[in-house]
């Protein structure tokens, strides 16, 4: 028989068997689920972040590995690269202690973003302040409440609030001799719609422009933290950012992207997103999965470059204080890269005071959080006692006065 027949027999035989061995390799992957929301969490499984800190660097390792973070965060925000018109001064009001200025921002082309800056009385050129401090609030609070003016009057016209509410933390900062500035976020406040926070549609209108809502609001507070560090009446050195809630998102964006930061103050619990995306699903009577996230969260291509732990670990060796706990799990890996970078002491966290004893909290080490769970029992499990989300002044400016050090050095 010619050498061609035998190889065209051998191939009619084979090539179906193969065929069938293929299938059958495959079948029991592709035959899992017929859920599409499965085999997109299939396909998150598959895309770990680029980025996660690898907690084995020496240390010339993790200063090349920020650079690669900075990168990555710089691309994913897609800040515009034109210069914006200086911020102005439009009006000012003496309180008690401090002196409160309100003034406007351009960031984009027809866009006025307004913010306070709160300076302790005394304070000019010749006497700087101490440092400086970005007050960034959580969702639905507004510059007024962190200002600790009077809601919904932006003049300055009502005078202070005389209630000193918890959350008024350009107010408490003030009074420890740093120049302070209140900002908004994007569809909030004095930046809502027609008094309608539309943070939901801007966040769409915002994907459809291929940019985000992290992407506008990081860049709205960049504009006004640069004006601030030019500022001649402050320690340039001293500059702080502070979030509490959703502003700890535009606090690690320029994080990253800017070194002039002298400390941090992030004022929520630590957790893994993708993590929280994956774990906390377990359907309602209805067969209803929780909504991992709402749509101002959501920038494309994120969670494939790094996760909110690596993005912490990354500001190391600046001074940084979380205050809300989370699982110890993950302030073990923002230690380690402190630790490898030559300063474990300026790194601090707090639990929430009912998992502050070691006894009371979970401590899960595995690489993954069990499934199945609805919100509460996530919350349980990471020791997040959230009827007492607060900006925590009883751990906050007690590290703040150690961290400035003496005025007199």
């Amino acid at each position: 028989m010619k050498k061609n027949n035998i190889q065209r027999i051998i191939t009619l035989w084979v090539a179906p068997l193969l065929l069938v061995v293929s299938i059958s390799a495959q079948s029991p992957d592709t035959r899992k689920s017929s859920s599409t929301r499965q085999a997109a969490i299939g396909l998150m499984k598959l895309n770990s972040p680029r980025l996660a800190v690898d907690t084995t660097m020496n240390a010339s390792q993790m200063a090349a590995w920020r650079g690669e973070m900075s990168d990555a965060m710089r691309k994913l925000m897609k800040h515009p690269e034109k210069e914006t018109a200086a911020p102005r001064k439009i009006g000012e009001a003496q309180r008690e202690g401090y002196r409160i200025e309100r003034w406007q921002s351009y960031p984009l082309p027809g866009a006025t973003v307004n913010f306070y800056v709160l300076i302790p009385d005394g304070v000019s050129a010749e006497k700087p302040a101490r440092g400086g401090v970005l007050c960034i609030p959580g969702f639905g609070q507004t510059k007024e409440l962190v200002a600790g003016e009077k809601e919904g009057v932006y003049d300055l016209s009502a005078g202070a609030d005389t209630t000193v509410h918890q959350g008024s933390m350009a107010r408490h900062f003030v009074k420890t001799g740093l120049v302070a500035v209140a900002v908004d976020n994007p569809s909030f406040g004095e930046l809502s719609d027609n008094g309608v926070a539309d943070y939901l549609n801007t966040s769409r209108i915002l994907l459809e422009e291929d940019w985000s809502y992290l992407g506008l609001a990081s860049w709205q507070d960049k504009v006004i933290l640069d004006w601030l560090k030019r500022q001649p009446y402050l320690d340039k050195e001293k500059i702080i950012v502070s979030g509490f809630s959703l502003g700890t998102e535009p606090l690690m964006v320029l994080g990253l992207l800017d070194n002039d930061i002298f400390a941090f103050v992030y004022n929520d619990f630590l957790c893994r997103t993708r993590e929280r995306i994956f774990v906390v699903d377990k359907p309602d009577e209805n067969g209803k999965r929780p909504f991992p996230n709402s749509i101002e969260h959501l920038i494309p291509g994120f969670l494939k470059e790094f996760d909110f732990p690596d993005i912490v670990a990354a500001l190391a060796p600046r001074p940084l204080i979380c205050t809300e706990g989370g699982l110890d799990r993950d302030f073990g890996i923002v230690q380690t890269a402190y630790m490898k970078s030559g300063a474990p002491e300026a790194f601090t966290y707090h639990h929430y005071q009912k998992y502050e004893n070691p006894e009371n909290r979970k401590m899960l080490n595995a690489t993954e959080l069990p499934g199945n769970l609805n919100p509460k029992e996530y919350f349980d499990l990471t020791n997040v006692d959230s009827p007492r989300h607060y900006f925590k002044t009883e751990h906050i400016m007690p590290w703040l006065e150690i961290v400035l050090g003496d005025d007199d050095d």
